[in-house]
């Protein structure tokens, strides 16, 4: 029993060493734009540190995330994604230097004055349009960089000083913990795909079985005798 746990753990080593990498990378920048979303406070972001958790998780049980050529962007559409589900939540805030913003408010102006991300790019991520996602950042800005008595410029100038502030340390079990979950997300998902190939097995021999005894491309038996022909 032993030595097959054993082997488990060699075929996994290559898997976990290619997500702490990955994860020692991304996750403080990814906890800070999971702070500026949930609108929580540097020292206290319970909240974020969930989101954060979950994304890494479902980033480390996706087959291909981290060999994609963009892995940042996957986990980062998955962070804006669950926010997006979990809204609700925070919609008035808990202290943070975006308290006072709507969470789709957050979530377009953290993505693109914070991110840079296009307003194409963003529209197609949240579902939208570019004019939703252009008129949501503009009542964020005029909201956040002194209303719009101030020049354009000068009010995305300001709102992006106020997102480029300083990353939330990141605890010391986040990412271990992501992993954990990640793991068992992923085992999850490979019996289910197991388990759908065996019923498909299964389907394919009743089906070859039924058909090898009824023979349903041969026609059937004509229900009438023929007429007799020179009585």
């Amino acid at each position: 029993m032993r030595e097959r746990r054993s082997g488990r753990d060699v075929r996994r080593a290559p898997r976990a060493r290619e997500f702490d990498a990955f994860a020692a990378g991304v996750a403080g920048r990814l906890l800070h734009v999971a702070t500026l979303l949930t609108a929580e406070t540097r020292a206290r972001n319970p909240y974020a540190r969930a989101l954060l958790t979950h994304v890494l998780a479902q980033t480390y049980a996706a087959e291909n995330a981290m060999r994609d050529d963009d892995p940042y962007a996957y986990a980062r559409g998955a962070l804006a994604d669950r926010f997006a589900r979990t809204a609700r939540r925070h919609r008035g805030g808990h202290g943070g230097a975006l308290a006072a913003l709507s969470p789709r408010e957050r979530l377009v102006v953290v993505l693109r004055l914070y991110e840079g991300i296009a307003e194409e790019q963003v529209a197609a991520l949240l579902g939208v349009t570019e004019a939703h996602v252009l008129a949501v950042c503009a009542r964020a800005v005029a909201a956040l960089g002194g209303g719009p008595a101030r020049r354009r410029e000068d009010r995305e100038t300001t709102v992006r000083r106020l997102l480029d502030s300083p990353h939330p340390p990141v605890p010391r079990d986040l990412v271990p913990r992501a992993a954990v979950l990640g793991g068992r997300r992923l085992r999850r998902a490979r019996r289910a795909r197991r388990l759908l190939w065996t019923l498909a097995a299964l389907a394919l021999l009743a089906f070859v079985v039924w058909a090898s005894a009824a023979r349903p491309w041969e026609p059937p038996p004509t229900g009438t005798t023929p007429p007799l022909e020179a009585w």
